[in-house]
């Protein structure tokens, strides 16, 4: 199904505004200390940790947990106090503290300070997160729409490098290294991130990287608008469904994937995973809005979702390096792409604080995941990354009954 472009040809205002690679690149580096490697580095980490520490398979789940939680503190946070999404001083301390969190977690074997670490890396994230992507949106939006979804490659971007660092250090060292390798990676991307400034952004939603695939529309009269409100509210419940589901299923293989690859496929593929995911990740929100001009979005909500359940429950159907790498590049290539199309589908919609109450049940979902996860890895991971597929297929399910007699109509263009 076709689908009108959600923004007009930018490309005169564009070449008055100035080069728009600054902001990009600058974006890029804080998601990627943010995202990439404040939420993702304990991924292909914690398999080391299970080895080398001794650390049980419940605590590693529980660690998880409790950077969700930090998250949505952080994001949470974010609504109550929208100043401080305009805050360079903030900006910078959530960096800083971030790569601390990370440099502090070899430091300790207690498993108490562990929790209290990924907490507050959680929340750093979540803040980080949110300013910069204010900052992405004001100071791109006059510039064509894929710099944003390259800026918010970020993300892949960092998942890479945090995978190729924990790589290296387990090489040279030991789970110790690889911590540190990745604080010292933080302290480097927080460099080039520095400059960002959020000062005269309009306060973003602590969203997933999704926001700018829905840019406001034009003002219309207040009355006539509130007149002609449509009543979009059951689609949006399919929406909101299909993004906890995802949220629920999606962490569960964040978590557990690298872990499960490397016993199914050992050797390089397995260890190198996680490259795999970012490298995957990291053009996928471009691709996704490019495809958005001509499908319609909950269309390719509903293609992603199907297309990350089965990268998910490949590993555990099927040992060896093909199924491995097709799972790999199935999680990466999509897990952004949902979250672009899902958000973008919520402000369409035209429901009130449709990016806050999406993220929210966002951030549930992945409170939830590790927890429900926990009881199933007793015996490996297999069983888990098919109860996190089962989620994810239910999630393309909701999201295919927004399809139905969806009001494309909505979409407003220039």
């Amino acid at each position: 199904m076709k689908q009108a472009s959600a923004r007009p040809d930018v490309a005169p205002t564009a070449s008055r505004a100035g080069s728009p690679w600054p902001t990009v690149l600058r974006g890029a580096a804080a998601l990627a200390a943010a995202m990439g490697v404040g939420r993702f580095a304990y991924t292909p980490i914690m398999p080391l940790m299970h080895a080398q520490a001794g650390m049980p398979e419940s605590l590693g789940a529980s660690l998880a947990t409790a950077n969700y939680v930090g998250y949505l503190a952080g994001a949470l946070l974010g609504i109550a106090a929208p100043a401080l999404l305009r805050s360079t001083a903030v900006l910078r301390t959530g960096l800083l503290v971030l790569a601390a969190s990370l440099a502090s977690m070899p430091l300790t074997h207690n498993g108490g300070t562990w929790w209290t670490l990924r907490l507050v890396a959680g929340a750093a994230s979540a803040l980080v997160f949110m300013i910069s992507t204010s900052a992405m949106l004001a100071g791109l939006a006059a510039h064509a729409e894929h710099l944003t979804g390259w800026a918010f490659g970020g993300v892949g971007a960092g998942i890479a490098l945090s995978g190729v660092t924990v790589l290296a250090a387990q090489q040279a060292g030991s789970w110790h290294t690889a911590w540190s390798a990745c604080a010292a990676l933080a302290v480097l991307l927080t460099a080039a991130a520095w400059n960002l400034s959020p000062r005269g952004a309009a306060p973003a939603a602590p969203a997933a990287p999704a926001a700018p695939a829905a840019p406001a529309a034009p003002a219309a009269p207040a009355a006539p608008a509130a007149a002609e409100r449509p009543r979009t509210h059951r689609w949006f419940a399919a929406l909101l469904a299909s993004y906890l589901l995802e949220g629920v299923g999606y962490i569960i293989a964040g978590t557990f994937l690298v872990a499960a690859l490397q016993q199914g496929a050992p050797g390089w593929i397995g260890s190198g995973a996680w490259i795999v995911v970012g490298l995957a990740a990291l053009p996928s929100c471009a691709l996704w809005m490019r495809l958005a001009r001509h499908v319609s979005r909950p269309a390719l909500l509903t293609i992603s979702l199907s297309l990350q359940a089965v990268g998910i429950a490949l590993p555990a159907l099927s040992g060896g390096n093909v199924p491995a790498l097709a799972a790999a590049v199935l999680f990466g290539a999509t897990f952004m792409g949902v979250s672009t199309m899902a958000l973008a589908i919520g402000t369409h919609l035209r429901i009130p604080r449709a990016i806050a109450l999406l993220t929210t049940g966002y951030s549930l979902g992945q409170i939830l995941g590790p927890l429900l996860a926990a009881p199933l890895l007793h015996n490996g991971y297999h069983s888990a990354l098919l109860l996190g597929a089962a989620l994810v297929l239910a999630a393309a399910c909701a999201a295919a009954v927004c399809c139905i007699r969806f009001p494309h109509h909505l979409t407003r263009t220039a």
